[in-house]
């Protein structure tokens, strides 16, 4: 049994990631941090956990009984805390945040997005997830890369739900103002570029084009539904075989020949992929639900790959699709 402690619990992906451990066959949580709600139940802070579990937030943090930590802090806070504390070498490390997701020197950290990285992921023992837009946006681009059939700029489009803006209550995720409403932010510069382009040179090295990237904040909780195009040569019953070919052995991102629509991942750990063709310009679509492939799911399939479990082990989520 994989011990499990979190840090940052009370937030959105806290929460999410309670709700996928407590059903994890492989993994017991021994505690779950947060020091503004230390002694609180957790369903009094995440409702949906009601009947579920009768634990509370503790403000301790006993590493030495765990195996793996995970990092649910918000962007910048992780290396911040690892300068005033001290993690076990024993202790594995899974980072939500972005602050260890560009190779560097300085630290060991592996990008963890199995899709590229899966052996890896299974060997390391300091983890950087990925993001929840640079995931959606990878995963529609690996496998034309991986080919070399992308030339040019990128032009990328992608909504998201309220639930990528965090718990914290602000002036674009309050309902008023999120409800029937569709705005755009951060156009051309997300922070999630850094990571993409980073992918993109290792599959494609020497790439110079852009990745042209338009986010929106979309009228509903969760998911991610990204459309990319770019210009590209090859017909597409070859882009399809690619395609197909590149996740054929993927445990939760599959390739369909039927436009997508994002009620199929919600709720799940899965990334749906397709491909249409338009004279010279490649469209590419993936959808994600934002909190679990993008986060929290993703999270959990790479401990398992850490510790030598099933890749779908505890992640076998229903979508909310009738």
């Amino acid at each position: 049994m994989i011990k499990v402690g979190i840090l940052g619990a009370a937030g959105y992906t806290g929460g999410e990631l309670i709700r996928v451990l407590l059903q994890h066959p492989e993994a017991e949580i021994v505690f779950a941090n947060s020091e503004s709600n230390a002694g609180n139940k957790m369903y009094d802070v995440h409702e949906g956990l009601l009947g579920d579990t009768e634990m509370t937030f503790t403000s301790e943090m006993p590493f030495d009984k765990v195996d793996v930590v995970f990092f649910c802090f918000g962007h910048g806070k992780s290396e911040a805390f690892l300068k005033e504390h001290t993690i076990p070498e024993n202790v594995k490390i899974i980072d939500l945040a972005q602050d260890f997701r560009i190779a560097s020197p300085e630290h060991d950290y592996v990008y963890g997005l199995p899709e590229t990285h899966r052996e890896a992921v299974k060997n390391c023992n300091h983890l950087a997830n990925p993001g929840c837009f640079a995931t959606c946006i990878q995963l529609a681009l690996l496998p034309a890369f991986k080919a070399g059939m992308i030339s040019g700029d990128i032009h990328v489009n992608g909504i998201t739900g309220s639930t990528g803006a965090g718990q914290k209550p602000g002036a674009t995720t309050h309902y008023s103002w999120r409800n029937d409403n569709i705005s755009v932010y951060k156009t051309f510069r997300h922070q999630h570029l850094l990571e993409i382009n980073q992918t993109i040179q290792e599959l494609q090295p020497g790439y110079d084009g852009r990745v042209l990237f338009i986010p929106q904040r979309g009228c509903f909780a969760r998911g991610i539904y990204v459309t990319a195009y770019a210009k590209c040569d090859a017909s597409i019953e070859e882009v399809q075989q690619v395609y197909a070919d590149y996740y054929a052995d993927a445990a939760f991102t599959h390739f369909t020949t039927k436009s997508p629509d994002m009620k199929q991942v919600v709720n799940t750990n899965k990334a749906v992929v397709y491909v249409e063709k338009y004279e010279d310009q490649l469209l590419m679509i993936s959808c994600i639900d934002n909190l679990l492939k993008g986060a929290v799911g993703q999270a959990v399939q790479n401990m398992n790959l850490m510790f030598g479990l099933d890749e779908r082990c505890g992640l076998m989520l229903k979508a909310s699709a009738f």
